[in-house]
């Protein structure tokens, strides 16, 4: 998917953000929009290894995939994860959430 221009992105984090106050309530907006939105589970390649993303978690200060390889799981922020091509659909959302943490 071609990145979304910044006024799309903007509109975006907006509709999520419009009642959040500060950063951890606003990166939680942004969460949930992820959650609600992105099809998961979904496969990528990270560092030329094959997983699949099988969800999204929040943390203290920071969204993350947990990707995983036969019994191995790995958690990757998802500023950092690598999306495929074609996208899973809601994939915008984490385009917003990076457009947000200025990425």
């Amino acid at each position: 998917m071609a990145s979304k221009g910044n006024a799309a992105l903007e509109a975006m984090i907006e509709e999520a953000t419009v009642d959040a106050y500060g950063d951890d309530e606003q990166l939680t907006a942004l969460f949930t929009m992820i959650e609600e939105h992105l099809s998961v589970p979904f496969t990528t390649t990270v560092l030329g290894v094959e997983v699949t993303v099988r969800k999204i978690n929040l943390t203290a200060d920071t969204i993350v995939a947990v990707c995983a390889r036969g019994q191995h799981r790995q958690r990757i922020d998802l500023l950092d994860l690598p999306l495929p091509t074609p996208t899973p659909d809601g994939a915008g959302w984490i385009d917003a959430h990076r457009h947000w943490a200025g990425r």
